[in-house]
């Protein structure tokens, strides 16, 4: 069998379907570090300027990415120019993909996915499942795929892209119940087609599977060695965290930066006893999301940050040229396959959806926002790591996909903009607040605090702990009010607190 799992770093035939691309040569090509230092600034720096325009504007990130990378492509500013052969896009891509699994594992609330037990299953079991049998027979009976392929490209578009859903989950309009069934199914639902593509890139270019020890040995490395490792590791991993922590301390600094270290063992241990470096990340993961311990915030938001950078980074680098070869395949029958590809999500989550009771609005948002983006890339991009024969023309179909997606459901999320929350009450906070009390200190210590409540001044206690930290613990302190950390000026209205107050939030 080979050891398609582990075909990361061997050596890729080049795509002739993608030759055209890359003719051209680059101005800093000479320099290939220059060139690559270059557009990690040129992406940080105009993400962070843009970011509030973006997010006022509605205009999907996704969209800006992609332009961005055109400006610096070979048809704009010509400064970059990857293939799917560039070393820098395998890095960046297997980079994204391990913390993407990671991240999304860490940030799951187990006890919510208890509660909503069946809502979750039926996302993830007939709605996401359901929705990549059925771009997989589109591939094979439309496209005259193989059925290895076909199921590829259907697992790879059944995954919905956490980055272009962001803005939706952010909105306040959004009911309840569709932001909880998203949420589920953009952590969980690369984690359930992940092994469909590792299976099907198996059978595609592994002729001696057909033998019974070579499906066993498959078995045991996608589904025994890779989370073993990954579970293994996140347990030696968070137990010498909490030793170190109890005896030395450690700085918060590094503590954010311990858990990039623990994803990234857990990849390499994996592809070590070749098993799925990419689920092991998400056993890690998972493994310290399920132990009862108390994190730093930074030790999730950091390895958040660094996923969005380096999935940032990779659109740009597919941006440049190589998304856009799906436009060029384009014909009748790709168009009518990636119509089809963008149709049968409704279709199958209205199906698997309806013992649920949902009310119509959820119901029909939690079909319609299935976006395709950086996530299906991924998954395809695999295909052409391992060198499996036809993952072009996949990576050509999924970028058709993409495009598309980004267009209409980013399209969609600038029509369905959310009014404006009101900011009234918070200014009206601010001008009522004593004068003695402006400036207001961005900390205060337990002695000062003291000092307040003991001259008689009115001091309200919050606690601001994220939803993580708070749920699970039984640590209170006496007399605070809970304040949800993502929504204050609403909390703060619902709750009526005194504007004349001292308002003291703690989030340890």
């Amino acid at each position: 069998m080979q050891r398609i799992s582990l075909q990361l770093y061997s050596s890729i035939t080049r795509a002739p379907l993608l030759e055209r691309y890359s003719q051209r040569a680059m101005p800093l090509g000479a320099d290939p570090l220059l060139a690559t230092l270059a557009l990690v600034g040129a992406v940080i720096a105009i993400s962070a300027l843009l970011s509030g325009l973006i997010e006022r504007s509605g205009v999907p990130q996704v969209g800006v990415l992609l332009a961005l990378g055109a400006i610096l492509g070979p048809y704009g500013l010509a400064l970059i120019n990857p293939t799917l052969s560039s070393p820098v896009l395998r890095v960046v891509s297997i980079l994204s993909l391990t913390l993407v699994l990671f991240t999304d594992a860490l940030s799951l609330d187990l006890a919510q996915i208890r509660r909503h037990a069946r809502l979750t299953l039926l996302v993830l079991g007939p709605g996401t499942l359901l929705t990549a049998v059925l771009i997989t027979l589109a591939a094979g009976f439309l496209l005259d795929l193989p059925w290895p392929a076909a199921a590829v490209l259907g697992a790879a578009l059944a995954s919905t892209d956490p980055v272009l859903l962001r803005g939706l989950l952010r909105r306040s309009d959004l009911p309840a119940p569709a932001r909880l069934a998203l949420r589920l199914e953009s952590g969980l639902n690369d984690v359930v087609l992940l092994p469909i593509v590792l299976v099907a890139m198996a059978i595609q270019g592994g002729p001696g599977l057909a033998e019974g020890t070579s499906w066993s040995r498959m078995g045991l490395q996608l589904f025994l060695f890779g989370p073993g490792a990954g579970v293994a590791i996140g347990f030696l991993g968070i137990a010498a965290l909490d030793l170190m922590r109890r005896r030395l301390g450690v700085r918060r600094d590094y503590e954010s930066l311990y858990s990039l270290g623990i994803a990234f063992a857990a990849f390499a241990a994996a592809e070590s006893f070749h098993g799925s470096g990419f689920l092991a990340a998400f056993a890690a993961g998972l493994t310290i999301s399920t132990f009862d311990v108390e994190l730093c915030d930074c030790f999730q938001e950091y390895g958040e940050t660094t996923a969005e950078l380096t999935l940032l980074f990779t659109f740009v680098l597919l941006g440049s040229s190589l998304i856009w070869t799906g436009l060029a395949l384009a014909g009748v029958r790709e168009l009518l396959f990636a119509a089809l590809a963008l149709l049968v999500r409704p279709v199958a989550f209205f199906l698997s959806l309806a013992p649920t009771k949902l009310d119509r609005r959820s119901l029909w948002l939690i079909s319609w926002f299935g976006p395709r983006g950086l996530s299906s890339l991924l998954l395809v991009l695999l295909t052409v790591f391992a060198g499996m024969a036809g993952s072009e023309r996949l990576f050509a179909l999924c970028s058709l996909v993409v495009v598309l997606s980004v267009v209409l459901h980013g399209g969609s999320l600038m029509i369905f903009r959310p009014k404006p929350e009101p900011q009234p009450a918070a200014e009206a906070a601010e001008s009522t607040m004593p004068t003695e009390a402006k400036p207001v200190p961005e900390k205060i210590d337990i002695p000062e605090l003291l000092r307040l409540q003991a001259a008689g001044e009115p001091v309200v206690l919050l606690d601001a702990r994220s939803a993580r930290s708070w749920e699970p613990s039984e640590q209170t302190v006496q007399g605070a009010v809970r304040l949800d950390p993502e929504r204050p000026v609403q909390e703060a209205e619902r709750l009526e607190l005194p504007r004349e107050a001292w308002l003291v939030a703690f989030c340890a």
